[in-house]
């Protein structure tokens, strides 16, 4: 079966190996779908830590909302530095 494999992977070197072309659009396309998964995710916790609070007459119950308004804004300084990351990895990753 490897020997299969090896004569595929010479027989057509073009589907084998990934071109930086095919790098670069993989990594656009994943950066697209996580930031865009992690905004959703990150406006849902804004919306229900900011109703927790609004809502809470405890004292306990208002530092857990602010405990998780303050955990949804680090998620969000997140969502919005992803965007530079991947860029400074795809440069690193197509230098010539």
């Amino acid at each position: 079966m490897a020997a299969g494999v090896v004569v595929l992977v010479f027989a057509v070197p073009d589907a084998a190996w990934a071109d930086t072309e095919d790098i670069i659009r993989v990594l656009d396309n994943l950066r697209l779908w996580v930031v865009g998964i992690a905004a959703t995710v990150v406006a849902v916790m804004l919306t229900i830590a900011g109703l927790r609070y609004l809502l809470s007459s405890e004292p306990g119950e208002t530092e857990k909302a602010k405990s998780a308004l303050r955990g949804a804004a680090i998620g969000f300084a997140i969502v919005l530095l992803a965007i530079p990351l991947v860029e400074i990895l795809k440069g690193i990753l197509t230098y010539e």
